[in-house]
């Protein structure tokens, strides 16, 4: 009976810490927090993810911001139609 509690209680732990990591990582997910927490994990199970993930930064890095509406585009400066009218 004693083995049977020991294997209980010992199964109960892994499915209580896979239910933790399972709820992380969906919180995780959600916030898009994923890299920083999760990063230990994936990288065990899947250890390709870590240059994937050193991939997508240097990506993130790369982009560059759309302009303003209204703002400078590809070096000149947009003019409203009521400006133009005004200038003539």
């Amino acid at each position: 009976m004693d083995e049977v509690l020991i294997f209980v209680v010992f199964a109960g732990c892994v499915a209580a810490a896979l239910g933790i990591l399972w709820w992380l990582a969906s919180r995780v997910r959600r916030r898009g927090i994923g890299g920083e927490v999760m990063g230990p994990f994936e990288e065990m199970w899947h250890p390709a993810a870590h240059r994937f993930r050193a991939e997508i930064r240097v990506q993130e890095t790369r982009t560059v911001p759309m302009p303003p509406q209204g703002g400078k585009r590809m070096g000149t400066a947009a003019t409203p139609p009521e400006l133009a009218r005004d200038l003539s």
